[in-house]
């Protein structure tokens, strides 16, 4: 029988990081589309790493990077590793008009929006530098 950590309550996400070619354009995206609350830049000017912390309502956030010399993925849609981020936007109709805005201004829309086989309604869009962006109610 596997031991229980007394301060297992304690374990949270603290935050998700991801690199990203447009750092400018990727904060910017997400502050259109998700309403990101940002944090002013972070610049290490001896490794070129650069960053920004965005915030979203009910406490989750995303660190967006860039850097010289990251290694470029090819962003396959089925891999190991990041698959996608998800915002729950409160409802239907909510996911029908932020898919509607994203495809509008020239976003692709992968599949939805729809009623998913385990009960979400959601759509899938790829987003800035086509990362995929699961938008559910």
């Amino acid at each position: 029988m596997r031991k229980k950590n007394k301060n297992m309550s304690e374990f949270r996400i603290e935050h998700i990081a991801l690199y990203v070619d447009n750092l400018e354009g990727a904060k910017e995206f997400f502050e259109k589309y998700f309403s990101a609350k940002s944090n002013e830049k972070y610049h290490n000017i001896k490794t070129g790493f650069q960053s920004y912390f965005l915030s979203f309502n009910g406490g989750a956030r995303l660190e967006i990077m860039s850097k010289p010399d990251v290694a470029v993925d090819d962003k396959a849609l089925a891999k190991t590793g990041y698959a996608h981020l998800a915002f729950s936007v409160g409802s239907r109709e909510n996911v029908d008009k932020l898919t509607e805005q994203l495809k509008s201004d020239g976003y692709s829309v992968i599949s939805g929006p729809r009623v998913t086989g385990d009960g979400y309604y959601e759509s899938c869009v790829l987003g800035f530098e086509n990362n995929l962006i699961e938008i559910t109610e």
